[in-house]
């Protein structure tokens, strides 16, 4: 029925009453008014349809200053809508009682620059994931949330405290509500000592939904997986063993999924990229495959990795480890000097690697024509590729292919867990031709099942909209540059046109931030609208299967269409609405994984400052609002100066992202260079307090 009303609802450009739309459907009963009823109350929870103030119905998507989505609040208490393209702002007086993760009704109000919003209605709130410390109040144990946004009221169970003590992590299940904003809550869960390595970082992947233990079932399935390859298992697939394959990782990574290998053949390459074949141990409707599927991707937090499927496959017999026999789906291609694709296949096979690289050694060689030792017989091979590489790039650029050139920050701890250094991510040569090797498979493979026509997963990037791209380009104007970049018509040449104009400036950093997020977010589809960022046609996730469901998804689904030749229309009508779940649910728990990074990101820097209050850096204003200004340090740490710590008074002016003091002497804006002081920082609140330094050096 769900359908049948947006259906019937689709053109109704004003709000009418249920008696109308029950009309509209035809129905005669009571029940199935009833079921209108409930089914209208559903849609409202989901976000499509808005009720008014007569109890009137309309679809949000008719509406021109209402929106819905999940809500996300700062440590500032100011919150976000999460929709396509840049967030809506919602200040904390006009959350209205909503709280972080609640699913939201807003109304919009447009500046110059910027959209605002207000929270109207909480349509759901989820409370599945509250975390925080037990303390002691007056001798008593008591409940401490570790989300200082969370603004409800919790009575803890005390017979579920009688294990724990102060300090203790822990999970709450809520049981009730017991009025408004009032919840009974029991223990669920004891993570461990708040001390203790690790349990800092738990934590938080809790909070966002992210399963730490396996189902038992899961783990009953486990006895069942060899720890070696066997002989049965090589059938029917291409022996690649005796070819040079080889891997490139991080100096820790133990979850090797894709390997490489490379030949020249006249004036063209052929490139073979052989991906771990998880699929073959992780079947549809086992509990392996379950809990893949309620993760949707590993997390990497700090130095501890929450893995998709369990170590004894991440780790082992899925991991292409070097010397080991182990299965592989391979996508061969033989690309030409101009750095198109002229012939590929799609094959099984198994593989044994002859070389676990790492991005540090073949940087060493391709950069500074060092070499490692152990890696003398590969040279040959690492150059090559260096040079398809550098092809393929120069093909992606020409297309339009966007590089927004954003540093990435790394936390650096000791054997206790505790953050003793932040440093930018090293990127090179290496790094950068495993991504160029790994887009061309990823497109090779989404184009061939795209002309199969038949029901596929993809990994899309929406155009951004105009009104964006043009608040951007204001916002440059303000800053005093003019851009010569037409944007009349957007393609990725524009935006990389964009960013070529601003390249040298001092502020390109926070620009090319500034205008990233001005773009929509890439996601999961069944429907190919192409990927804008990497100006591809056709693109999906095919290369990390152990670290991602989508990409163990379009494994089995080569393996259904194209290997067991298996496309009757039960095959086809089933993957049509199943992958539609897929695509839903893998972008939704990405987001899960990217903010519990960012939020232990955030910790581990607070941390990390604690030990340098009183230090005075140098550092550029990464962004502006109402309540002061967040600087950014070379390292990457982010720490706030709040608007009350500076001189005199000041106002803040949307249009320019900018703070003006009342006398107009003073202006703080995007882009200026600070120099500041280091006055706060909590681990606990993730939270790093700046002032403007106005003193004498002293040494910091």
């Amino acid at each position: 029925m769900k359908e049948k009303i947006l259906d019937v609802m689709n053109d109704v450009p004003k709000a009418i009453d249920i008696m109308a739309i029950n009309d509209m459907l035809g129905l005669k009963s009571v029940e199935e008014l009833q079921e209108l009823q409930k089914n209208i109350k559903d849609l409202q929870e989901d976000g499509l349809m808005h009720e008014t103030r007569k109890g009137e119905y309309i679809l949000i998507k008719n509406c021109k200053s209402l929106m819905t989505g999940l809500l996300s609040v700062n440590k500032t208490g100011n919150g976000f809508l999460l929709v396509e393209g840049p967030d809506i702002f919602i200040a904390k007086e006009n959350l209205n009682g909503a709280i972080n993760g609640d699913m939201v009704e807003i109304d919009t109000i447009r500046y110059q620059n910027s959209i605002e919003g207000k929270v109207i209605k909480i349509l759901k709130r989820n409370l599945d994931n509250i975390v925080g410390e037990i303390v002691s109040k007056n001798g008593k144990l008591a409940f401490e949330p570790d989300d200082a946004k969370l603004t409800i009221k919790l009575k803890v169970d005390y017979d579920s405290l009688k294990h724990c003590v102060e300090g203790h992590k822990v999970l709450l299940k809520v049981i009730r509500e017991i009025e408004p904003n009032f919840y009974l809550a029991k223990v669920d869960k004891i993570i461990g000592h708040k001390n203790d390595p690790g349990v800092d970082i738990i934590s938080i992947a809790l909070r966002h939904n992210i399963a730490i233990d396996f189902s038992e079932a899961t783990i009953k399935e486990l006895e069942f997986i060899p720890s070696s390859v066997s002989e049965e298992e090589l059938k029917n697939r291409k022996d690649l063993t005796n070819k040079t394959i080889f891997t490139i990782d991080g100096d820790d990574t133990k979850d090797i999924d894709d390997a490489i290998s490379i030949e020249k053949e006249n004036d063209n390459y052929r490139l073979g990229v052989h991906i771990a074949d998880v699929s073959h141990y992780v079947n549809v409707g086992s509990a392996l495959y379950e809990d893949a599927y309620m993760r949707g991707t590993s997390s990497y937090l700090a130095d501890i990795v929450i893995p998709m499927i369990p170590h004894q496959l991440s780790n082992g017999i899925c991991s292409l480890n070097e010397g080991e026999i182990r299965l592989t789906l391979t996508c061969e291609m033989l690309i030409n000097s101009k750095g198109k694709v002229i012939d590929y296949d799609i094959y099984e096979s198994y593989i044994k690697s002859k070389k676990k690289m790492t991005y540090k050694n073949v940087n060493k060689i391709l950069e500074n024509n060092e070499v490692p030792e152990g890696y003398e017989p590969f040279v040959a091979d690492l150059k090559l590729m260096a040079e398809l590489a550098a092809i393929l790039r120069k093909e992606k650029i020409n297309r339009g292919y966007i590089d927004f050139e954003l540093d990435e920050a790394k936390v650096i701890q000791d054997e206790n867990g505790k953050a003793i250094d932040i440093v930018k991510r090293q990127r090179g040569v290496g790094e950068n031709l495993i991504e160029d090797f790994m887009i061309v498979a990823n497109e090779t493979v989404a184009t061939h099942v795209t002309n199969m026509d038949l029901p596929f997963i993809y990994r899309v990037h929406d155009i951004p909209s105009s009104e964006k791209i043009e608040d951007f380009v204001n916002l440059v104007k303000q800053m005093g540059y003019k851009l010569q970049t037409n944007i009349t018509k957007l393609t990725p040449l524009t935006m990389q046109n964009i960013l070529k104009e601003l390249k040298g400036k001092n502020e390109f950093a926070i620009l090319s931030s500034t205008l990233l997020r001005s773009m929509k977010k890439a996601k999961y589809s069944t429907n190919n609208i192409q990927h804008f960022g990497l100006a591809s046609l056709c693109y999906t996730h095919f290369t990390s299967p152990i670290r991602r469901f989508p990409d163990l998804t379009v494994h089995r689904l080569l393996r259904t269409y194209c290997f067991m030749h298996k496309i009757d229309m039960e095959t086809i009508n089933f993957n049509s609405k199943y992958l539609i779940d897929v695509a839903e649910n893998s972008s939704e728990t990405e987001v899960n994984s990217v903010e519990a990074e960012r939020d232990v990101l955030d910790m581990k820097m607070a941390e990390y400052m604690m030990d340098h209050i009183g230090g005075i850096y140098d550092g550029i204003i990464s962004s502006v609002v109402n309540f002061g200004f967040f600087v950014e340090l070379p390292n990457l740490i982010e720490g706030l100066v709040h608007i009350s710590s500076l001189d005199g008074y000041y106002t803040y002016v949307p249009e320019m992202l900018s703070l003006v003091s009342t006398d107009k002497k003073t202006t703080y804006r995007i882009g200026d260079k600070v120099k500041i002081i280091v006055v706060a920082a909590s681990k606990e609140n993730g939270t790093i307090d700046f002032e403007i330094y106005n003193g004498e050096e002293n040494g910091n």
